[in-house]
């Protein structure tokens, strides 16, 4: 996306904390974001796999979708996107996409059915901040008559995590730090309204904390007072997906992309693939069918050198099949990793490729994701 001057970024209510604890900043989403504070990536990253850091995630998109009398929210919102909203219990959170009639990925969010027993047909969504005023506008239109979005702009997100988020959370809000993963709830504390999710977007267990945006500076003290607890920013949150494995949206996903093209088909329960009904079902039930003609893998350069976000990948003849959509350094394997579509004959781990870095041909190879194991709390 082309990014706004510095003059007329938006800033998140933890902006000025940035700031203060010395992050460098960097136009993203139409946000002044932190890539890094002072630590730098690497640090911040091995930080987080070890013990706790602390996110600003609060450019996303956070909005409430409430029926119309008579309707019933999940099946309404089944219309528009395939993942098994019906089938959400209270407070069950579900990572799910929103697609054209191409079987494209509009974007990818989290869905919870809410957690209170008289707000049940209310459903709390999560979508990615480069793509919030477009999905606000699609489903409004989608759902007109329907259903009525709520957006909270009002209201700040928080991403604690890491393998001691728990026992942080703990000393603050104890009901939320026991909650299922994939699971929500709202919890009193200090008489504000704090939503927490146990979730997040690093393969770390974890929770994404929204609260009013006139308290966010006041709990990310609070939270990196903990002696487990740094800030993190961008820079790791990234490096820390790749790891995982996770798509990052207009990267590794995108409007020309399927679910099923992403090795996403797992997001799919088994009622919605056969039954059908959102956009694009029929493309997407034959594309189960039949197979895709290509796929999203984990891609492993043998070498040091990182394959970056548009790399050439070809096979062995030197033909192409496919192209990087992410790519980098893990901290963790201490060597670079990407992600990339290739033809389907080539997908299978193991398969030698070829990357066209730099006007230079180095070896690689498929490998399964994620790079490492995701360790969320079970």
């Amino acid at each position: 996306m082309v990014e706004l001057p510095s003059a007329e970024l938006h800033k998140t209510p933890l902006h000025a904390l940035h700031l203060k604890l010395g992050a460098k900043m960097t136009a993203f989403a139409g946000y002044d974001m932190p890539v890094h504070y002072p630590a730098g990536i690497l640090k911040e990253h091995l930080h987080t796999r070890a013990h706790a850091g602390l996110f600003d995630v609060s450019h996303m998109g956070q909005a409430v979708l409430h029926p119309r009398p008579g309707v019933d929210i999940a099946a309404a919102f089944e219309s528009i996107t395939p993942g098994d909203i019906a089938g959400l219990s209270p407070g069950q959170m579900r990572y799910t996409q929103l697609l054209n009639e191409r079987g494209g990925i509009l974007d990818d969010l989290m869905v919870t059915r809410h957690w209170a027993k008289d707000k049940g047909n209310t459903l709390f969504l999560v979508v990615n901040a480069g793509r919030k005023m477009e999905d606000f506008t699609h489903i409004e239109k989608a759902l007109t008559g329907v259903a009525v979005l709520e957006p909270l702009p009002d209201r700040a997100l928080l991403a604690l995590q890491g393998p001691q988020a728990a026992n942080v959370l703990a000393r603050h809000i104890p009901q939320g730090a026991a909650l299922k993963f994939m699971h929500g709830g709202s919890f009193a504390s200090a008489s504000q309204e704090v939503i927490v999710h146990r979730c997040g977007y690093t393969g770390e267990d974890g929770f994404e904390i929204s609260l009013p945006a006139s308290a966010a500076q006041e709990w990310a003290v609070r939270l990196l007072a903990e002696p487990e607890v740094e800030p993190v920013g961008l820079g790791a949150r990234d490096s820390l997906r790749l790891e995982a494995g996770l798509c990052l949206y207009g990267h590794d996903i995108d409007e020309t992309t399927t679910p099923i093209e992403a090795n996403l088909l797992w997001s799919i329960g088994k009622r919605r693939r056969e039954a059908g009904g959102f956009p694009g079902a029929a493309i997407i039930q034959e594309q189960i069918r039949q197979g895709v003609s290509r796929l999203l893998v984990g891609v492993k350069p043998d070498g040091r050198a990182p394959a970056r976000e548009g790399t050439e990948i070809q096979d062995q003849t030197g033909k192409r099949i496919g192209q990087i959509t992410s790519g980098g350094f893990s901290p963790t394997l201490n060597a670079p990793i990407a992600m990339g579509y290739v033809s389907a004959a080539f997908a299978a781990p193991g398969t030698p490729l070829q990357l066209l870095v730099r006007g230079k041909l180095l070896p690689a190879h498929t490998v399964s994701l994620p790079f490492i194991p995701k360790r969320f709390h079970k």
